[in-house]
């Protein structure tokens, strides 16, 4: 929990917007709601910075497949990412930055490298810039892989191990000269554009400063993006980027792993466009610990309509169950590694208390309507 000065800060990988928010961004962009929420419960002032990573390839090559300009994909992809979270109640980071618009950031902090020596240009048809990221000491600490490790997962996640001209199998690309066809920019280490890790340390760290309190994302970012991002910032200040990263789990469906290339996403626009309430979803994914894998099903789904409906009934009638002990018991839960499960078992077991026992107690009612409104981000009226 942060201390100094009664200020949080915080910053959240954002989207890479080519298509629509599925359960597992839905998943880990309420978690960190959640984190803002608890926070400023607490009565701390929150700085959450998100990205929008719209210069990257997987949106290029899917404006290209389709015929589209990227440009206006990213836009369309990014509107919508957004009406999806404003219905979840997800408080919208300020500020959120897009890579495109982080530009001059970017070079700044990839000049800085390049002038303390812990950037290099590559010998080759295309002289890419690479980032020399292992030979820091605590490289390795936010993802705990060893090098065996490490080069596996890099190779599946973005990175390039076996390029020609590189120094190490583990040095990340922090800028790509251009290509024909590809969108590009003039920098001052050429024309071209960011690489991914680099993008993220630029404008958390510009924004922020460092080290910030956490850096938060999926489980898949935990490496290599996270710890490149932590290297580059100490690298470049001699600091950490953040104290902690916490990461949230993976979601599937139906026991299977939910991916884009197995075609098995569950969108969010499409659960709201068949008209389930946007409070059942924030439920479901509430109803599971940030840190545990998980999958939606049709139980997921049933409960967490079934649970929507019975708070509402107790948040419409009268009671005469007090609801100060049960709100201490869900801070205690949501301030001790953020059980939302636990803190969403706890309003049960008041609800059916108090559905059961009819009174007079209206203030108890209102409180439960602010406190779940507030701290869960779940509206009951």
């Amino acid at each position: 929990m942060p201390s100094e000065q009664r200020r949080a800060s915080i910053y959240v990988c954002g989207i890479t917007p080519y298509d629509a928010t599925h359960l597992g961004h839905g998943f880990t962009y309420v978690t960190f709601d959640v984190v803002n929420r608890v926070w400023r419960d607490c009565g701390f002032e929150v700085d959450y910075v998100q990205n929008l990573t719209d210069l990257d390839d997987p949106l290029f090559e899917r404006a290209a497949a389709t015929g589209v300009d990227w440009r206006g994909l990213a836009d369309s992809e990014t509107q919508l990412f957004r009406s999806d979270m404003e219905a979840l109640r997800v408080i919208a980071p300020e500020p959120y930055l897009s890579v495109s618009e982080s530009l001059g950031r970017i070079e700044e902090l990839l000049v800085h490298l390049r002038e303390k020596g812990q950037i290099y240009q590559i010998n080759d048809e295309y002289p890419d810039w690479y980032f020399c990221g292992d030979h820091q000491d605590d490289f390795g600490g936010v993802s705990h892989l060893n090098p065996e490790q490490m080069l596996a997962v890099f190779a599946e996640r973005g990175g390039d191990p076996d390029r020609t001209g590189k120094r190490h199998r583990l040095d990340a690309l922090v800028w790509r000269q251009a290509r024909d066809g590809e969108p590009s920019w003039e920098s001052s280490l050429g024309r071209g554009r960011p690489g991914w890790h680099i993008q993220c340390t630029a404008i958390a760290s510009s924004t922020l400063g460092v080290p910030f309190d956490v850096q938060g994302g999926g489980s898949d970012l935990c490496f290599p993006h996270h710890e490149f991002c932590q290297a580059q910032a100490r690298a470049a200040t001699g600091k950490p980027l953040a104290r902690t990263f916490i990461h949230s789990a993976m979601v599937g469906l139906d026991g299977s792993k939910m991916s884009k290339s197995e075609g098995n996403l569950v969108k969010v626009s499409q659960l709201l466009g068949q008209g389930l309430d946007p409070m059942a979803v924030r439920l479901a994914l509430l109803a599971h610990h940030y840190r545990s894998d998980w999958s939606w099903d049709g139980k997921v789904l049933a409960q967490a309509v079934n649970r929507l409906a019975r708070w509402r009934e107790a948040a419409m009638g009268t009671t005469s169950v007090d609801f100060s002990t049960t709100a201490d018991q869900v801070r205690s839960h949501l301030r001790q590694d953020l059980r939302s499960d636990h803190a969403l078992e706890t309003i049960d077991r008041w609800v059916e208390s108090s559905i059961a026992s009819a009174g007079d107690h209206a203030g108890s009612r209102s409180h439960m309507i602010d406190f779940t409104d507030a701290l869960l981000g779940v509206t009951v009226t």
